[in-house]
C-alpha cells in the first residue's frame, strides 16, 4: 500500500501536508486540520484518523500480554515457596514412628477400617514434602514457559495520544528523530529545541 499517495487523495480542500514520517510499512501523515496514520501490516483497521486537538501526547511504550507476566509471576512466587517449604520441612519423621497397623486398638469391633484410614493419612503425610517440591518444580516449570511467552510478546510502540478515544500504535523507531518529528508537528512546545537554536532567557522582554 502506497500510503503517502493515499493521503494526497484524502485531503480536505484547503488542507494542507505539513509533515510525513515513515515507520516501514506504516506511516503517518500529519496535516493542517489531522494526523492520518496508516497501518497495513498491523492488526485491526489499515487507516485512522485524528483531529489534531484531540492529539494529548506523543511517545513510546513497550507492549506486551499482562495477564501472562501477572501469571508467570504468580507462579514463579508459588513455585519458590512450595520448593522452599518442601526442602526445609521433613514430614518423614513425624510419621515414621507412629504405626496404627496391628495392637489391640485396630482388632476393636468397628475400629479397624478408621485404623486404616489413619493409617494411609499418615503415609500420604509422610510424602507431603515430596508432593510440595514435585508440584513446586511443576510451578517453576509454567513460571518460565510463562515469562518466555510474554518476553517474546513484548514489542516497542510509538504511541500517539488521542484525548477521548483509544492511542494510535504504531511499531516504533530505531532511534528517536522520528518521534522528535512528530511531537514537533503535533506538540510544538514540547518539542526539543533544534540545534544551534538559543533558548531565550527567562527575563527577555522579547521571549
Amino acid at each position: 500500500m502506497d500510503w503517502g499517495a493515499g493521503a494526497e487523495r484524502l485531503l480536505y480542500d484547503g488542507e494542507t501536508v505539513e509533515e510525513r514520517v515513515s515507520l516501514g510499512e506504516s506511516g503517518v501523515v500529519v496535516t493542517s486540520h489531522r494526523v492520518l496514520v496508516f497501518t497495513p501490516e498491523r492488526e485491526g483497521p489499515n487507516f485512522r484518523q485524528v483531529d489534531r486537538p484531540n492529539v494529548d501526547g506523543v511517545g513510546r511504550r513497550t507492549s506486551g500480554e499482562g495477564r501472562l507476566l501477572e501469571g508467570g509471576l504468580k507462579a514463579l512466587v508459588a513455585g519458590v515457596a512450595l520448593v522452599g517449604a518442601g526442602q526445609l520441612v521433613s514430614l518423614d519423621s513425624l510419621a515414621s514412628g507412629v504405626s496404627l497397623e496391628g495392637g489391640s486398638a485396630a482388632t476393636a469391633p468397628g475400629l479397624g477400617g478408621m485404623m486404616g484410614t489413619l493409617q494411609t493419612m499418615l503415609s500420604l503425610v509422610a510424602r507431603l514434602d515430596d508432593l510440595m517440591v514435585l508440584f513446586g518444580g511443576l510451578a517453576l516449570a509454567l513460571s518460565a514457559v510463562a515469562l518466555g511467552v510474554y518476553a517474546w510478546s513484548r514489542e516497542q510502540l510509538l504511541i500517539i495520544e488521542v484525548a477521548g478515544g483509544d492511542d494510535v500504535e504504531l511499531p516504533a523507531p530505531a532511534d528517536g528523530g522520528a518521534i522528535d518529528r512528530l511531537r514537533g508537528a503535533l506538540l510544538p512546545g514540547d518539542a526539543p529545541p533544534e540545534a544551534g537554536q538559543a533558548t531565550p532567557p527567562v527575563d527577555d522582554p522579547l521571549a
